[in-house]
C-alpha cells in the first residue's frame, strides 16, 4: 500500500489552515483528484471549443475578413460557456480515473482491511462534486450570459451587424387573447402579430402590425417607424398606412395613409427587443422576465419552453454531483483499474447516455407532457439513484 501522502497543493494562508484540519484520508484523496480534474477541464474545453467556436471563427477570418485580434477576443469571451460544459464531464473523468487507479493498486482494498467503509472513501469525491456544482452554477449565472452577449456584440460590430440590446433585426411579438367571431361570441386565439425589420436604439423600423382580434374585420398597419410613447401609453406609428380587410379578403374596406397613428398594444414588443434571443445568453432574472412577457402575451407554448430552460439552469450544475457519485462508485469497485484512454472512452459513453435521457425529458417538458420542474430534475434524480445503487454494489 502507498503511504497516505497528500500531494503538495499551494493554498492561500487562510485556506491552508482549513486544509490542514482535514483528515489525512480526505487530503490524500483530494490531492489525487485535483490532477485528473484539471486535465479533464483542459481536455474537454479544448475539444468543445475547437468544434463549437474555433472552426467558425477561422472560417470568418478566411472568408469574411474578420480581423484576427477580434476573432481572438471573441474566442476568449466564448471560453466561459465552454468551461461550464466541461466541468461536469471533467468531474466524471477525474473521479472515475482516480478511484480506478487506487482500486487497481489495491490501495482501496488496504483501506477496507483497516475498517474504512467504501462510502467514507467516496466522501472527498462527493465534496469535490458539490464544489464543482457551485462553481458551475456561479459561472452559468454570473459569467456566461454577460460574456456571450459581449462576444455577440463584438462579432456583430466587426462584421457590421446590429448589436444586441441596442439594435436587433427581425423583432417578432405575438399576442394572444379573446378573438371576436362573426356571431358575436369569442374564443381564445392569436389577436396581434407585431413585426419590425430592425430595432435601433428604441425605434422600430419597417414595422407591420396585424390586428386579428375580430375575425370578420382584419386590420393591417404598416409604418416606416414606430416608437413607444410613455406619455400616451401607446405605440406611435409614423409615416405609414392602415388597411382594413374583410373576412373573405376579397376587397379592402378602408385604406388611409397617416403621418402619426397611436395604437394601444402595450410595450411588450419593446421589452422583447431588448432581451437576448437565446436562453443561454440570459441570466435567470432575464429568463423569468422573458417568460412573464410570453405568458402575458398568451403564447403559452413558448412560455412553457422557457420555464423548462429556467429549471434547467438550476438542474444543469447538479450534473457535477451526479457524475461525481457515478464516477467514484464505478472506480471504487475492487480491481477496477482503467487507463486514461479507457477512462476517457467510458466517460464519453456515460455523458452521451445521460444527456440523451436529459434531452428526452426536456422534450417532454416542452410538449407539456411533464411539468418543467419534473422534466428538468428527473434526469438528475435518476442519475443520483443510479449512483447510490453503484455505491451499494461497490461496498459489497
Amino acid at each position: 500500500m502507498t503511504t497516505l501522502n497528500p500531494r503538495r497543493i499551494v493554498l492561500p494562508s487562510g485556506l491552508l489552515g482549513s486544509w490542514r484540519r482535514l483528515p489525512l484520508l480526505d487530503r490524500w484523496m483530494l490531492g489525487e483528484l485535483i490532477g485528473p480534474l484539471v486535465f479533464g477541464v483542459a481536455a474537454f474545453t479544448a475539444v468543445s471549443l475547437s468544434v463549437g467556436a474555433v472552426f467558425e471563427l477561422v472560417r470568418r477570418v478566411a472568408e469574411s475578413g474578420l480581423p484576427l485580434d477580434v476573432a481572438l477576443q471573441v474566442l476568449l469571451l466564448e471560453l466561459p460557456s465552454f468551461l461550464v460544459l466541461s466541468f461536469p464531464m471533467a468531474t466524471l473523468m477525474a473521479t472515475l480515473l482516480t478511484y480506478s487507479k487506487l482500486s487497481g493498486n489495491s490501495e482501496l482494498t488496504a483501506l477496507r482491511s483497516v475498517g474504512v467503509p467504501t462510502w467514507r472513501m467516496l466522501v472527498p469525491a462527493v465534496v469535490l462534486a458539490v464544489a464543482m456544482t457551485m462553481l458551475t452554477f456561479g459561472f452559468n449565472e454570473a459569467v456566461v450570459p454577460s460574456t456571450l452577449s459581449q462576444a455577440e456584440a463584438t462579432l456583430s460590430r466587426a462584421i457590421g451587424r446590429a448589436v444586441a440590446g441596442e439594435q436587433r433585426d427581425n423583432v417578432v411579438y405575438s399576442k394572444y387573447g379573446r378573438v371576436e367571431l362573426p356571431d358575436g361570441s369569442t374564443e381564445r386565439g392569436l389577436t396581434h402579430i407585431f413585426y419590425a425589420q430592425r430595432f435601433n436604439k428604441g425605434v422600430m423600423e419597417d414595422v407591420t402590425l396585424l390586428d386579428l382580434s375580430r375575425s370578420a374585420h382584419r386590420v393591417m398597419l404598416t409604418a416606416d417607424r414606430a416608437r413607444w410613447s410613455s406619455r400616451d401609453a401607446q405605440w406611435e406609428f409614423l409615416d405609414g398606412q392602415v388597411v382594413g380587410i374583410g373576412s373573405s379578403g376579397s376587397e379592402a374596406i378602408t385604406s388611409a395613409r397617416f403621418d402619426r397613428y397611436l395604437y394601444p398594444l402595450g410595450n411588450q414588443p419593446l421589452k422583447v427587443a431588448k432581451l437576448p434571443k437565446d436562453a443561454n445568453e440570459m441570466s435567470i432574472g432575464q429568463a423569468r422576465t422573458a417568460e412573464r412577457l410570453l405568458r402575458e402575451s398568451g403564447d403559452l407554448r413558448a412560455a412553457r419552453k422557457l420555464r423548462v430552460r429556467i429549471q434547467e439552469k438550476f438542474s444543469f450544475p447538479a450534473v457535477c454531483l451526479v457524475f461525481g457519485l457515478i464516477g467514484s462508485s464505478l472506480g471504487a469497485r475492487p480491481h477496477s483499474r482503467r487507463s486514461r484512454s479507457q477512462g476517457f472512452g467510458l466517460t464519453v459513453l456515460l455523458i452521451f447516455g445521460y444527456y440523451l435521457v436529459a434531452f428526452s425529458f426536456s422534450s417532454l417538458g416542452v410538449k407539456g407532457t411533464l411539468t418543467p420542474l419534473l422534466s428538468a430534475w428527473m434526469p438528475v434524480l435518476i442519475g443520483l439513484g443510479t449512483g447510490l445503487v453503484l455505491v451499494r454494489q461497490a461496498s459489497r
